[in-house]
């Protein structure tokens, strides 16, 4: 999924120009458009193929395929895995494997509409985390904005019946989509932490690596089980488009957005992803929202709004 990436934006990058601007977006919003149809791509593999499974080749394939355009990179990523191996599989491990396992896993118990809107939450988490963990100030309307779109992850979470929450009858593929988003934004708060001192795209390059080695365990232990791979040829196509255009070339083009964009802009466009999903999963899947996604949504997008609109500065008085 694109959010993978949305956090590392701590390494160096171009400032917006007039005449990429254009150009700059548009890269983004196809960016995300290619995220989208992961969550259509993993919910078609899921019946033949493993959910840890997915996640070890869709890491470790897009780690190959990317590694060729890091190349002039190789010593500082070589020198960064000598230096600071296991903050590397840390993060790598908690925003890639565990991040993306979840998402499959959750994916297996509820459709690609949730989950696409539930991940929306995901920035807002980062928000309050960063708060608490990294004393970054959180200011009143961001604090409500939080708490609106709380509102709507538990509507979503509960399908609509709160009852049904507090008697805990809850549908496992949602919280596990809630645990996936919560992964991701402590993987955010850990990247801001660690200022690993790297570019972007071989940064992401080194993570892919290691997520795709936390989750090797867990692709043995489904093998072991007795859970085979068993795709036909859309299955293949299915794990090909995840590998390829939906993994390393969408993480290349986002990387290309934020040099041009700046991360704060780029990464905003992350909700675009939440709408192609809706879309691409009614027209593949033939999901249609339903009245609780409805309403969590829209409780969630105004919270978004109540967090993230810039506060009306006052006007000074005339002298």
């Amino acid at each position: 999924m694109g959010f993978h990436i949305a956090a590392i934006g701590h390494g160096k990058g171009g400032a917006a120009t007039e005449t990429s601007l254009p150009f700059a977006y548009a890269t983004a919003i196809f960016g995300w458009l290619l995220s989208a149809g992961v969550y259509i791509a993993a919910k078609w593999i899921i019946p033949e193929m493993p959910p840890w499974t997915l996640c070890f080749w869709r890491l470790a394939l897009a780690c190959v395929i990317l590694l060729p355009f890091v190349r002039r990179h190789y010593p500082a990523m070589i020198a960064l895995i000598r230096d600071r191996p296991l903050e590397l599989l840390a993060v790598g491990v908690l925003g890639l494997t565990i991040c993306q396992g979840l998402i499959y896993v959750g994916l297996e118990f509820t459709n690609a509409t949730t989950a696409g809107i539930i991940m929306a939450m995901s920035p807002m988490i980062t928000m309050v985390l960063a708060h608490f963990l990294l004393a970054e100030k959180m200011s009143f309307r961001q604090a409500a904005g939080a708490a609106i779109s709380m509102l709507g992850m538990i509507v979503i979470v509960a399908r609509g019946d709160l009852p049904a929450l507090l008697r805990l009858e809850v549908n496992a593929g949602e919280l596990l989509i809630v645990g996936s988003a919560l992964a991701w934004a402590l993987y955010t708060v850990l990247l801001r932490r660690l200022k690993f001192g790297i570019e972007r795209l071989p940064l992401l390059v080194l993570l892919l690596g290691m997520g795709a080695l936390g989750a090797a365990p867990l692709y043995l232990w489904e093998i072991l089980s007795g859970h085979r791979t068993a795709m036909d040829t859309s299955g293949l196509l299915a794990l090909a488009y995840v590998a390829g255009p939906g993994g390393a070339f969408m993480y290349y083009l986002y990387n290309r957005s934020v040099d041009t964009l700046g991360a704060s802009r780029a990464g905003m466009m992350l909700y675009l992803q939440t709408a192609f999903v809706a879309i691409l999963a009614y027209m593949f899947l033939g999901e249609r929202l339903q009245g609780f996604d409805m309403v969590g949504g829209a409780f969630i997008i105004a919270g978004l709004l109540t967090a993230m609109l810039p506060t009306r500065q006052a006007t000074p008085a005339a002298s």
